[in-house]
Formats: C-alpha cells, sequence, structure tokens
C-alpha cells in the first residue's frame, strides 16, 4: 500500500473508527477495595495531573477537529478527542469513588496553532506509550492492585495504543498531502518531532519537583510500583508489552519503530555490561 493514499487514508481512519469501544466510566465494573489497595491508590501522586493532562488533550483535539476539511480524518480526530475526554471523565470518576484528596486543576488556554500542538501531543504520546505498556504490565505482574482494576485501565492503554498507530499514520498522510513525498525529509521531520517529545520528557523526569500536568503515569509509575528494578527487566517488559499491542493492529499500517528499536540496542548493551544487582527505587525514565 503506498502511504498517503486514499486507500491508506481509509485504512488508518477506519481501522482507528472500528476499534472505538462503547463505555461510560461511571458504569464500568469497579472493585470495592480494601484498607490496603485504597491506601495505595491514594498515595500514588500523579492522579491530579492525569486528570490535567487528559483534560488539556481532549480540549485541544476537539479544538483541532473544526480546523479539518477531510470529513473521514475529522470523523476520526473528532473521536479521538471525545476518547480522551473520556479517559479525563474516568480518572475524575475513580478520584471520587475513592475518596482520593486532589487540588483541581486549572484549565489552560488552548494553543493558538492548533495543528503544531496537536502533532507534538502526538510524539509526546507515541514516547509515553511506550514506556507506559511496559510499567504497567510490571506492575500488574506485581499484583500491587486487585486484577479488576487493572483491567479498567487496560482498556485505556488499549485506546492509546490505537491513538499512536492512528497518529503515526496520519502524520505520514499528512506529508505526502503537504508535498512532502521525501522519505529523508520525512524521517528527518518526524526523528525531530520525536527528538523534541524525548527531550520534554527527560526535562520533566530530571526535575523531581516538577508540577506539569505532563509529569504522570509514566514518569512515576515505575518507582511506584516496583521496590527493586534492573534496567534490563524495565526495558524488556516496554518491548514485550509493545510488540504484543501492536500485533493487533493491520500489518499494513506504519507503527512507532523509534522508541522500540533504541530499546533493543540500549537492552543489547546493557546485557553485555557487568550485572549489577538491582536497587531499590532508583530507575530514572
Amino acid at each position: 500500500m503506498k502511504i498517503g493514499s486514499e486507500a491508506h487514508k481509509e485504512l488508518f481512519c477506519y481501522s482507528f473508527l472500528d476499534n472505538h469501544r462503547q463505555y461510560e466510566p461511571e458504569k464500568l465494573p469497579w472493585p470495592e477495595l480494601d484498607e490496603i489497595a485504597l491506601q495505595r491508590l491514594r498515595a500514588i501522586p500523579f492522579w491530579a495531573t492525569a486528570l490535567a493532562t487528559e483534560q488539556k488533550a481532549g480540549a485541544m483535539i476537539n479544538a483541532y477537529t473544526k480546523t479539518i476539511n477531510d470529513p473521514l480524518v475529522r470523523e476520526a480526530i473528532s473521536l479521538q478527542g471525545k476518547e480522551e475526554s473520556r479517559h479525563a471523565r474516568l480518572i475524575e470518576f475513580l478520584i471520587k469513588h475513592y475518596g482520593i484528596e486532589i487540588v483541581p486543576p486549572t484549565p489552560e488556554p488552548l494553543p493558538q496553532n492548533i495543528e503544531p500542538a496537536f502533532i507534538k501531543f502526538g510524539f509526546n504520546e507515541c514516547v509515553d506509550s511506550f514506556l507506559a505498556f511496559g510499567i504497567f504490565k510490571l506492575a500488574r505482574l506485581s499484583h500491587f492492585f486487585p486484577e479488576p482494576l487493572f483491567a479498567i485501565f487496560d482498556t485505556i492503554l488499549d485506546e492509546e495504543a490505537s491513538h499512536i498507530v492512528f497518529f503515526i499514520n496520519w502524520f505520514a498522510y499528512l506529508q505526502v498531502s503537504q508535498g512532502e513525498e521525501s522519505k529523508i525529509l520525512g524521517a528527518g521531520k518526524t526523528l525531530c518531532y520525536y527528538g523534541k517529545a524525548i527531550k520534554h520528557l527527560a526535562a520533566i523526569t530530571g526535575n523531581p519537583n516538577s508540577q506539569k500536568p505532563e509529569k504522570s503515569f509514566t514518569f512515576t509509575g515505575a518507582n511506584t510500583f516496583i521496590d527493586t528494578l534492573t534496567p534490563q527487566a524495565f526495558l524488556t517488559a516496554c518491548l514485550e508489552e509493545n510488540t504484543r499491542r501492536m500485533s493487533y493492529f493491520d500489518q499494513r499500517l506504519l507503527q512507532p519503530k523509534l522508541l522500540s528499536t533504541v530499546s533493543k540496542v540500549a537492552l543489547n548493551i546493557l546485557n553485555f555490561l557487568p550485572s549489577r544487582p538491582p536497587q531499590s527505587r532508583t530507575v530514572k525514565l
């Protein structure tokens, strides 16, 4: 299939639309938690920032939808905005349902240049999701929470996987539609955006006192859920879970590759280094 063709557009849009799940957060099977699980849930530091991130994403994407002329692309991106807003409602319901105390986030103004903001968000989400896949797997294996609660958040990660596959294909389609068919130029732009996303992540995680909304599950997750963790174990979990989730998509679609490629290289290097005993809560994401 030719990337940027009408057939490509129909494939990535309809694949995304067909993957949509109908549910309302308040009607999900929220489990009753014992006191230990409640204390763990309430002690997690990122609920307010996770809520702010999803609210901001939903509002931004909903605004961007209004600027899109192509009806099929507009329908698909509109659905993504609805799903991000639903993620915000899910987190908000969880906070209220389990009595988690937070300072309500203050809504941020929408960016003036909405399309570049959407592109930046998409690449940030590609980086964030790859890491979150691994953290979620490790947390689930550790039985940090009852399985029914993990099952609810598994749905969110499935939707995030769908978002990033749609985004990567939309971005490639956009480049071709704007006359940027050169593979070298396209790869250069993609690397540039990935670089900004990774730099953004590094800036946030390097500041433990950051209160930015983006400092959410990915940045504090491993240290919250896992007492002892080696870089090899973390990268292996990310790669395995990313492979599993990506395997469900039509293989004709493009997929985010940079993080998995870099992680494989890093893992090969780490496997050649002298092994060290894992240290408690020292993994920096």
